[in-house]
């Protein structure tokens, strides 16, 4: 796992990041105006322990090599995980994480910091996760998909209550508002894309391992519609999604959902096992541990109702009833980030088993359309 990009059969390349810890996850893409390509993923000891941390690596182009992780976060007390790279339109280099206290994700704080700057966390609810990057709109404002892991007071968090929203700002972070995304029980990581104008969607994972779930927005995401399910099983895992330079959209995502695999672990920490209060009620049924493999890219031409167009990124049994990087039971190909260069060649990072973070690139002439 020296970080250098390696030629595959198919055109394409893979490399796997340096890192100096066992568990690597939640990786996100950022091509900077230059083109430079960022990775930030969450890294340490195990999901939910206090030892993880934020890490970020750059490719440099000319040698085809990731530099060694650098370590970004540091809180002694705090699970800090998701990370999502923003430039912003102001000339600031942003880190937007979460921050939460062992398995408690209903106990989650939002956190923002110029990169190696202290944090501020936002003026968000209790509980509220990022995953997907800020859409900014015509006018200048930020768009920033939320989900919320719902508190219930003497009870454990199991996903059951989590929704989705969007926090608006317009004066470049200082003070925000929420729009929720009605009938969103069981939608989270929400990612926007840009259909036309004000006219937006969105895609949702789901805590019900079905379908990947799509929204709308005609006024530039000021309301949503209800989320109806696409063609594209989800397993209760992350997804990636973005519009292709030739205006298609592409998403990334484990094409399983709970009636193809009948795995199941009990929740999403089990490992941690220092939590003996009941599990909330309400809500939707979450699914936990369908398998996270094979990892696929899907290509939709109808703005993304429909994914006719499905290719193989990495393949395996996507073994994910937990998360230890040690044992070698987990198998997972999962929470994928995607960025697509000038040339159309698509940039794909993804945990791989949890021990590493995978950068696999995907030549143009895979993804491109016959005319």
């Amino acid at each position: 796992m020296d970080g250098t990009l390696r030629a595959l059969e198919d055109g394409g390349s893979i490399a796997f990041l340096p890192s100096p810890r066992v568990q690597n996850h939640a990786a996100f893409l950022d091509r900077a105006a230059d083109g430079t390509l960022r990775c930030a993923w969450f890294a340490g000891g195990l999901e939910g322990k206090p030892d993880i941390c934020i890490h970020l690596s750059t490719l440099d182009e000319a040698t085809g090599k990731w530099s060694a992780a650098q370590q970004i976060t540091d809180d002694p007390v705090r699970s800090e995980q998701n990370p999502v790279l923003f430039d912003a339109p102001d000339g600031r280099h942003l880190l937007i994480h979460t921050a939460q206290p062992g398995g408690e994700q209903d106990r989650c704080v939002v956190r923002l910091r110029e990169i190696d700057q202290d944090p501020v966390d936002l003026p968000l609810p209790l509980g509220t996760f990022v995953r997907a990057r800020p859409f900014v709109r015509d006018d200048g404002a930020w768009l920033l998909p939320l989900f919320h892991c719902v508190h219930a007071p003497g009870a454990r968090w199991t996903g059951r209550n989590d929704f989705a929203s969007v926090a608006i700002t317009k004066d470049n972070g200082k003070t925000w508002r929420q729009v929720e995304v009605p009938g969103s029980t069981g939608c989270v990581h929400m990612t926007i894309v840009r259909l036309s104008g004000t006219h937006l969607t969105a895609f949702f994972r789901r805590r019900q391992s079905d379908f990947v779930h799509r929204s709308e927005s005609l006024d530039a995401g000021e309301t949503w519609s209800v989320p109806a399910p696409t063609d594209l099983p989800n397993n209760n895992s992350s997804i990636s999604a973005l519009r292709m330079n030739d205006g298609r959209i592409a998403i990334a995502c484990n094409p399983v959902n709970a009636e193809m695999d009948p795995s199941r672990r009990q929740s999403l920490y089990d490992e941690l096992g220092d939590d003996m209060r009941p599990e909330a009620s309400g809500g939707c049924t979450p699914i936990w541990g369908v398998a996270r493999g094979p990892l696929i890219l899907a290509i939709s031409d109808d703005d993304g109702m429909t994914f006719p167009q499905r290719l193989t990124i990495a393949d395996g049994p996507g073994t994910c009833l937990t998360n230890d990087s040690e044992d070698g039971k987990n198998q997972e190909l999962s929470y994928p980030a995607l960025s697509q260069a000038k040339n159309g060649d698509m940039d794909i990072c993804f945990s791989y088993h949890r021990r590493a973070i995978a950068h696999m690139r995907v030549p143009a002439n895979r993804i491109t359309v016959e005319k």
